[in-house]
């Protein structure tokens, strides 16, 4: 194993019509002045913007509100959103709706207080001192920016998106109601599915140790989400499917599946945010259509974690080569994939991206991450060319 910091202060409010209680929960944090942060128009088809506007006005909290966000969220919102923040002297920020909102939401606590360009950050080019602090009524299971360190912004000219971790970040508080999500299209829940079993994924394959205990929990938490994601498409309003995919997302992103493990890999994470950047793809989908040809290419160099997940997780017979079974385990995935209906090629996606456009992803991916990426296996610009290549 390895030595490893867990730091997870977020405070979870979990549970049915807990959203009623976010004035309560501001409460209690302190806040003066919320800015109320949301998508383009599912919160308030559903009654949910309202509730929380009842329940700041019977809390006596003023506020402001930022609606807008889109899937990929843009850096131009975050700005609109600082600008508000500063002139309504915002000392908090309620962020109603999915992972982008979220993302959205700390990219302008990050900037509210900072006398620069928040894109700075993002950029890598400076560390968050100060944030604005962050809370949330999640609706969709996915990103598990509820719990985490994490922000994925895109801005706006040359679709260049990147992400900051910091823990700053980290909301104070996260209302997690699953009858939220009831409403969600069937393409956006597998999406969601999809994304919580890749930030278990990016943890559990590692190159340089890992706990027992802690493979035993990303095994849970794979297993949950596939269990449960078939029953969804069947059946939308099934509750506790919803709670247990809700309860799965918060956990792959919050750090506890990768306790003690050798590093985290997030190299299909970093691949998909160009994919998705350059054409705009949901960011489910787009991890589904790379993860396999990710997976066989780095394969050799972390044979035992790949045999170890097809037999552990997917269930493979231990019968033939390690890396045949390995093999097997990658189509296992594959298989349930298309099952819920995700794509497992850039063309099944709906992309297809010519020689150049794949170096010039490969490029904007070697900026993003510094020259190199990987704990399975250290991959370079030329590594990322052969992996879009192999997903065509």
């Amino acid at each position: 194993m390895n030595d490893f910091v867990y730091y997870t202060p977020t405070k979870v409010i979990f549970g049915k019509d807990k959203e009623n209680e976010v004035g309560s929960e501001l409460k209690k944090a302190g806040a003066t002045k919320v800015l109320v942060h949301y998508g383009t128009g599912s919160v308030i088809r559903s009654g949910l913007l309202d509730k929380v506007r009842t329940s700041l006005n019977e809390a006596g909290i003023p506020f402001a509100e930022l609606g807008g966000v889109v899937p990929n969220p843009r850096l131009s919102l975050v700005y609109q959103g600082i600008e508000l923040g500063r002139r309504e002297k915002i000392d908090f920020i309620l962020a109603v709706g999915g992972g982008s909102v979220l993302d959205s939401a700390k990219a302008i606590g990050y900037g509210i207080p900072y006398s620069g360009d928040v894109w700075d950050f993002y950029d890598r080019k400076k560390q968050a001192e100060a944030i604005v602090p962050v809370g949330d009524i999640l609706t969709l299971a996915a990103t598990g920016s509820e719990m985490s360190n994490s922000s994925v912004i895109t801005k706006d000219e040359g679709g260049i998106k990147r992400g900051y971790s910091n823990n700053l970040g980290r909301p104070v508080f996260s209302i997690l109601d699953p009858q939220l999500t009831t409403t969600l299209p069937p393409f956006q829940t597998s999406c969601g599915c999809t994304d919580i079993i890749m930030h278990t994924l990016e943890r559990y394959f590692t190159a340089k140790g890992n706990m027992d205990i802690t493979d035993e929990m990303a095994r849970g938490v794979v297993k949950t989400v596939m269990k449960h994601a078939p029953i969804l498409l069947a059946d939308p309003e099934n509750y506790q499917s919803r709670a247990e995919v809700m309860w799965a997302g918060s956990l792959s992103h919050n750090g506890l599946t990768g306790c003690g493990n050798g590093g985290d890999d997030f190299a299909t994470h970093r691949l998909e945010h160009e994919l998705s950047g350059m054409y705009d793809v949901s960011h489910g989908a787009g991890l589904a259509a790379l993860w396999g040809s990710w997976a066989r290419y780095v394969m050799d160099d972390c044979l035992w974690r790949f045999r170890k997940f097809a037999v552990e997780i997917m269930d493979i017979p231990e019968e033939g080569s390690d890396r045949q079974i390995a093999l097997k385990g990658i189509e296992a995935m594959e298989d349930f994939f298309r099952s819920i209906n995700m794509p497992v090629s850039m063309s099944q996606l709906g992309v297809h991206p010519s020689d150049e456009e794949i170096q010039i992803l490969a490029r904007k991916c070697s900026d993003a991450v510094g020259g190199h990426i990987g704990a399975a296996k250290v991959l370079y610009p030329e590594d990322f060319v052969k992996i879009y290549q192999m997903a065509k």
